[in-house]
């Protein structure tokens, strides 16, 4: 995940990721996310990287981006999201079993569950804990990505949870 204030240079951080993970381009208000997402774009395709955009379709089609990351409240009503683009990877945020089942309704391919954890990027948010995560996970019939507050201790509490890997910023850019 990128931020504009914790991930100020995104590429650096993506020269430093092993092959075979992914990036979710954020930077929502940075006047040059264009221009940065078509940088992201080359240099994970170069790096054998999963690149998404989030919640920008037409940019993600431009760019040539893997796919699209969706803010929860995107699939909440959507019933459609594949006619949009069927060869596109489509992730979403989801908060709470609700929001996981919006999301498997409109037809996303997994889910980012946050947050999980206490996390800076949110502060105030109350996070899910780690019980109501390992539910979200065991009646998930997609995959489930834990996502807020994620850092490497917590990443041994999601082993046979269900959970088919983690996202974050602090976890890949402390």
């Amino acid at each position: 995940m990128t931020d504009t204030q914790r991930t100020p240079d995104p590429v650096s951080a993506v020269n430093r990721l092993p092959k075979g993970f992914g990036v979710i381009l954020r930077h929502y208000d940075a006047p040059y996310r264009h221009e940065l997402a078509e940088e992201l774009a080359r240099l994970c395709r170069q790096r054998h990287i999963t690149f998404l955009v989030a919640n920008d379709w037409s940019l993600a089609k431009r760019v040539h981006a893997d796919g699209v990351h969706l803010p929860e409240h995107a699939v909440r009503t959507s019933r459609s999201l594949r006619k949009r683009s069927s060869n596109f990877l489509v992730t979403s945020a989801a908060h709470s079993q609700r929001s996981l089942w919006h999301a498997v309704h409109a037809g996303v391919d997994a889910v980012l569950v946050s947050p999980v954890f206490p996390t800076s990027s949110h502060p105030g948010t109350r996070p899910i804990g780690l019980m109501r995560f390992l539910n979200i996970c065991k009646i998930s019939p997609i995959p489930v990505y834990a996502l807020g507050g994620i850092d490497a201790n917590a990443t041994l509490r999601f082993q046979n949870s269900g959970c088919v890997g983690v996202a974050g910023i602090s976890l890949f850019y402390p």
